[in-house]
């Protein structure tokens, strides 16, 4: 049951017309009740928030969560319509994405019953190989907001300021539902005592592992990496799910190729075949090969595209990553 203060604020906030801190306050009746243990009611209480958000973020032209003072230079927020159905993923990836997903549409039971659902995720693997989509498909899939965590705002050579600003991104976290995503999450947290470290960042990093351990939001916090051997092992016990992207296999490149280019290929070509041209290159840059070949069957004029014009891109591809690749 909210409390006298609570429901005097909400009121307050609708006669003012704040959306924002209607709903904040709302989230905060919520996260009671379920700590009282009544997970049904809680659950559906941020199911209506979520819902209202949703119905405003159509009907205005300004999405409700946008972030706003110093937070503005700390969150951008967008509203992504992804699907897990979008994504090549292997099976093992689909499962544990799947997972996440189905616990926290049944979150309310779960908490009923004193369980907590997977959000917070740590992902690690090769640029391009779909850590970032699956960000915005989280977001797509359970209705939210996907905040991006702006790392040029966020970190700063002033000492203090970058926990203080983490703080209120943590803030933010537990105050408004959503999918938080760090992106290139080894610029804070690395491990403490390598070479290059500096002691400002050290503590950032401990008022990371420390803010991570105590929220008790309902958000999704997800993490990602190019880098996870450089992250400190503290970390990857604060996370609920540590899931590995790797370069696609040959099935999964037949796969998301004949996906993009059935359209526009000629009928029956041998995708397995095909595959065999873009081994080695990741999600991203099969995506880009794909419309590459889209674009140039368009501006030639041509029917459909063929076996060489795809396998010919692929290849274009392959040199181009392996011209830029890092040298030990």
């Amino acid at each position: 049951m909210a409390s006298a203060d609570q429901l005097k604020a909400l009121l307050k906030s609708h006669a003012d017309g704040d959306d924002e801190r209607f709903y904040t306050i709302a989230m905060q009746v919520a996260a009671h009740e379920a700590r009282l243990g009544h997970g049904r009611v809680a659950e559906q209480l941020r199911s209506l928030v979520d819902s209202a958000k949703r119905h405003r973020s159509v009907n205005t032209a300004v999405p409700i969560s946008k972030p706003r003072g110093e937070l503005a230079d700390l969150l951008s927020v967008s509203y992504p319509s992804d699907r897990l159905a979008d994504m090549v993923l292997d099976q093992m990836l689909e499962e544990q994405l799947n997972r996440v997903i189905r616990e926290q549409r049944h979150a309310g039971r779960l908490l009923e019953n004193g369980l907590a659902p997977r959000r917070k995720l740590l992902l690690f693997g090769p640029p391009g190989t779909g850590k970032t989509m699956t960000a915005s498909v989280l977001a797509g899939e359970l209705g939210l907001p996907l905040f991006q965590i702006r790392l040029d705002g966020l970190i700063t050579r002033y000492m203090g300021e970058t926990a203080a600003k983490l703080r209120q991104v943590f803030d933010s976290i537990s105050q408004t539902r959503g999918v938080y995503f760090f992106d290139e999450f080894d610029a804070i947290g690395s491990q403490r005592g390598i070479g290059n470290d500096v002691g400002e960042m050290r503590r950032v990093l401990n008022s990371f592992l420390q803010m991570i351990e105590q929220d008790q939001s309902h958000s999704i916090i997800v993490a990602a990496t190019n880098h996870p051997e450089i992250l400190d092992y503290a970390l990857f016990r604060r996370f609920d799910d540590v899931l590995h992207y790797g370069l696609p296999d040959q099935d999964r490149i037949a796969s998301l190729l004949k996906t993009r280019l059935r359209r526009m290929a000629q009928k029956n070509l041998a995708w397995s075949r095909i595959a065999k041209s873009g081994e080695g290159l990741s999600h991203a840059e099969l995506v880009r090969a794909a419309d590459e070949v889209l674009k140039t069957t368009l501006i030639q004029d041509k029917q459909s595209a063929s076996e060489s014009d795809i396998r010919s891109m692929l290849m274009e591809r392959t040199a181009m990553a392996e011209r830029f690749k890092p040298r030990c």
